[in-house]
């Protein structure tokens, strides 16, 4: 089976994704060496050196689920969560809201 890329086009793309490791080099590697975003992206994680974006909300904030809030507020009350899962159906700025409360008196 013939190789996607050579040794000297896996070495540059490694150092030049090492250097920014971002969605822009790996467009611009894509473009560079003729390739698709994907293949690049595979290649690069293959080599052990791609890092997933990590997503956030558009406030910027890394998300978290109801689930972990309501866990943390039973931690900072000291009592088992199971006992407080019902409050997964409430809003998730009001869980957000106690939590940060609880996070502000206690921590």
């Amino acid at each position: 089976m013939a190789a996607n890329y050579t040794e000297e086009q896996v070495g540059y793309m490694v150092v030049a994704y090492q250097e920014e490791p971002n969605r822009d080099t790996v467009e611009n590697l894509a473009k560079e060496l003729n390739k698709s975003i994907k293949s690049i992206i595979g290649k690069l994680s293959r080599e052990g050196v791609y890092q997933k974006a990590i997503y956030k909300t558009k406030t910027g904030e890394i998300p978290v689920t109801k689930e972990q809030l309501i866990k943390e507020i039973a931690k900072l009350l000291g009592i088992e969560s199971s006992k407080i899962m019902g409050f997964e159906k409430s809003p998730k700025q009001d869980i957000k809201y106690l939590h940060t409360t609880l996070e502000n008196k206690h921590g």
